[in-house]
């Protein structure tokens, strides 16, 4: 393995050829492993452009977030997992604390989180609820799986959970449009489980919820410091968190008018 570290990064992607190489770029010369799960659907030049970057590739059907995560885990074979998505790159710095990290041949942890840092239309946002966004994606294999409920994958760690200071880059969505083409599916799979669930959509959800996700976003957590882009991130959490449950009651009104 030479100098590489005894880490095994993976990636769960779909029609990622235009993103994928940037992320994998950011590891290839250092890590043990790369490990990528395809949907088996993917259409694009996604596989091609991993496996140039070396990575083993795979291709299965959709398990949803939870399932495909821990199905490309499974393929893992190094002492250490380091999980990333296509749109995400680690940082000169983190991969100098990652190097020292393992280099040290007894890490005291059994798992790492780390801040995540966001580029949103033209600027790094630092403040509100997008950071420091800490993620827990780097662990000992075998000492964690993914659990929660979908889309939102939750790591579950066995052991000590440490944490690292430097930044993991995410180059989230390209435009203000593609940010607004995910609300709908993006909750589709919360309104399901509050419909299933039976539990009604009260007021404070309704009314005070979203503009409580302002008022933390944008002056407790000083989102005024990220320019025009921290109003409108502050803006759009809280037009979110109103959009899924004014959606949830939508979809319980329906379904009152489709039963006899």
């Amino acid at each position: 393995m030479g100098n590489k570290l005894p880490v095994s990064v993976c990636l769960v992607a779909s029609n990622e050829g235009r993103r994928i190489g940037r992320a994998l770029d950011g590891v290839k010369d250092w890590a043990g492993e790369i490990v990528v799960l395809l949907n088996h659907d993917v259409q694009d030049d996604t596989e091609t452009v991993a496996q140039n970057c070396g990575a083993r590739t795979f291709r299965e059907p959709w398990k949803g977030f939870i399932g495909q995560k821990n199905s490309v885990l499974d393929k893992c074979t190094q002492p250490w997992v380091l999980n990333l998505d296509a749109d995400e790159v680690v940082s000169d710095a983190l991969r100098r604390e990652i190097h020292t990290l393992l280099q040290s041949g007894s890490p005291a942890h059994d798992a790492y989180e780390f801040p995540r840092c966001t580029r949103y239309c033209g600027r790094w946002i630092r403040h509100g609820d997008w950071y420091p966004d800490r993620v827990q994606r780097l662990w000992r294999r075998g000492q964690a799986r993914w659990t929660g409920l979908e889309p939102h994958a939750r790591l579950e760690v066995q052991g000590t959970l440490g944490r690292l200071k430097s930044d993991l880059l995410h180059y989230t969505n390209d435009s203000i449009a593609h940010h607004l083409s995910k609300i709908a599916p993006y909750h589709a799979d919360f309104i399901q489980q509050q419909i299933s669930r039976g539990r009604p959509v009260n007021g404070f959800e309704l009314v005070v919820r979203p503009a409580w996700r302002f008022f933390r976003a944008y002056i407790l957590r000083c989102g005024f410091l990220d320019g025009w882009q921290g109003y409108y991130i502050a803006r759009f959490n809280s037009f979110s968190t109103l959009t899924k449950y004014a959606m949830t009651l939508e979809a319980r009104a329906r379904q009152k008018v489709s039963q006899p």
